[in-house]
């Protein structure tokens, strides 16, 4: 809003684009640019043909050549007042180019419990679907579940050699998973399990009819229980496509790669394709004539950009995946179904115990995200039975899921993404610190403020500044949706927890410090205005990461 308008005047004047920031230190000004330094422009004539405009209420040029903007208060008041009569979508302009984006996140594989290392994926994800959208682009969010493959012949061999129908009906996760373990541990002493569980794979692809109702059922099971965690997570993934969608394209994909000349069939009898600037190519069918992960991928491309006329596909992907879907967006671009700018990586690290050490599974078995979600909220009821022991006991356990659930969300999204992370309870629950119950604190802070004064959204708000402390809440109010776009562009939600932390922050030094409920009439109203404006765009910031924000604590 305000850094657009500066970008703007400032091609007007230069001719060239310019970046502008907010500078750390508020004494450097509300904005600031190097663009003198960046052009070799004289940094006192650009001042010169702005300091006249009513926007500002200084330009001033700072050594060695920056250019800082304070912004007069009769504009911060007037775009203020706008966002409390119009609400926060007045940070919603349409992009320069609207893009059909495709997300793909959260892609578990079946008869096996969501796990703790399937967080990272789940939650960036639908943050960048939820910011993407807000920001005017087209979103399809999607799951690609692992279903298909010669894993799912080891489970029915295992079912069909050990499993116990009611107590799969009864505790269907746990089961599954039980019988996947004990079948690849007996395989390690037999290895004529392994040819037994290929065997029914393949039956199952030739439609078997038997191995089809088996693989139906833990499938319906698994997207259950998948759709358990999800609600609890407040994740919202629309279109759910597996892995074995595409099995019908497979061979019909890998014959006109043939016979187009892009594939060449391998001395040991697989297919594979060249892809330039990589010593290794890839695999689309292998020896025995089976087609593997890639051949899906492939499939899955075509269909996407076909079926929603994507623009782009974006994959959600641990670090570790790099290699595979540079690989995988290469040989998409050889088979021509998609350009390589149309594919694209947003890659995470690892999260960490408190050791350091990667997420080990208890006895060999991963950690059910369940679990983790649920001390998460056990931990949330202490601090809202300490905030607010009145409280009746089920707003306790609605306010204890909203905060413990948002801890967890937050403390991942606040990191950037690229790097690993220490998983820290202590830090996620802290109430003073940079995490999502302190910034729900404040949000329902502000909430008690405005049902204390019983206010009410007028048609014709007052706003007044009289305090520096009020100037700066409505700047960093007032750059959400610069915040936003940022974030959104770039594919980093940590700008985004980042800002809120800092909003935050400003609003506690507020509160503190400055009388609402007791200040004078005109300034009551104006600071009411003011708590009302911030609260709303703490809580649409919150809700883009997928965070609730509890009205009361």
């Amino acid at each position: 809003m305000i850094r657009d308008k500066i970008k703007k005047l400032l091609k007007e004047i230069t001719g060239k684009e310019a970046k502008v920031e907010h500078p750390e230190d508020t004494r450097h000004g509300d904005y600031s640019t190097n663009i003198a330094m960046r052009t070799g422009l004289d940094a006192k004539e650009i001042v010169k043909k702005i300091e006249n405009n009513p926007m500002f209420e200084k330009v001033e040029v700072a050594p060695p050549g920056f250019i800082n903007f304070w912004i007069d208060k009769k504009e911060l008041e007037r775009l203020f007042l706008e966002l409390i009569e119009r609400g926060p979508k007045i940070f919603q302009k349409k992009p320069e180019k609207k893009e059909t984006i495709v997300i793909e996140y959260s892609s578990p594989n079946i008869a096996k419990p969501l796990g703790v290392h399937h967080l990272r994926s789940t939650i960036i994800g639908q943050a960048l679907v939820n910011i993407l959208r807000f920001i005017g682009h087209k979103v399809v969010s999607l799951s690609f579940p692992g279903d298909w493959g010669t894993q799912f012949g080891f489970l029915i061999a295992a079912f069909k050699r050990w499993g116990n129908r009611e107590k799969l009906r009864r505790n269907p996760i746990p089961e599954m998973l039980d019988l996947y373990v004990r079948f690849s541990q007996a395989a390690k002493k037999d290895p004529k399990l392994i040819e037994e569980g290929r065997e029914e794979f393949k039956k199952l692809e030739e439609g078997d009819r038997e191995n089809r109702k088996i693989w139906k059922w833990f499938l319906e099971e698994s997207l259950e229980d998948f759709n358990q965690v999800y609600k609890l997570l407040g994740v919202k993934i629309e279109h759910t496509i597996g892995e074995s969608f595409y099995e019908p394209e497979l061979k019909p994909l890998v014959k006109d790669a043939l016979k187009r000349d892009v594939a060449k069939r391998g001395r040991d009898g697989s297919i594979v394709i060249q892809i330039p600037g990589s010593p290794t190519p890839e695999i689309i069918q292998k020896s025995d004539g089976a087609t593997i992960y890639t051949t899906r991928e492939l499939a899955a491309i075509r269909h996407r950009l076909k079926k929603w006329r994507a623009t782009k596909i974006l994959y959600v992907a641990a670090n570790q995946q790099t290699f595979h879907l540079k690989q995988v967006f290469g040989t998409a671009q050889r088979l021509g179904i998609a350009k390589l700018e149309q594919l694209g990586h947003v890659k995470f690290g690892m999260m960490l115990t408190s050791g350091g050490k990667k997420f080990a599974t208890r006895e060999g078995r991963l950690i059910p995200l369940k679990e983790v979600l649920a001390e998460a909220i056990q931990r949330a009821k202490k601090i809202v039975d300490e905030l607010n022991p009145s409280l009746p006991e089920e707003l306790k356990e609605s306010i204890a899921r909203d905060v413990g659930v948002g801890a967890v969300k937050f403390f991942d999204l606040s990191h950037n993404r690229l790097v690993d992370i220490i998983f820290d309870w202590d830090k996620m629950l802290n109430l003073k610190g940079f995490s999502a119950p302190y910034i729900q604190y404040t949000h329902a802070r502000l909430s008690s403020i405005l049902r204390k004064a019983k206010f009410r959204n007028k048609r014709n708000p007052r706003l007044t500044i009289s305090h520096p402390l009020e100037k700066e809440i409505m700047v960093v109010v007032l750059r959400f949706g610069e915040i936003v776009r940022d974030a959104g562009e770039t594919y980093f939600p940590n700008k985004l927890a980042n800002y809120l932390y800092e909003l935050a922050n400003t609003l506690n030094v507020f509160y503190e410090t400055l009388p609402v409920l007791k200040a004078k009439n005109k300034e009551r109203e104006s600071r009411l205005n003011l708590v009302f404006g911030a609260k709303e765009i703490l809580k649409t910031g919150l809700n883009l990461l997928g965070i609730s924000a509890p009205e009361k604590m």
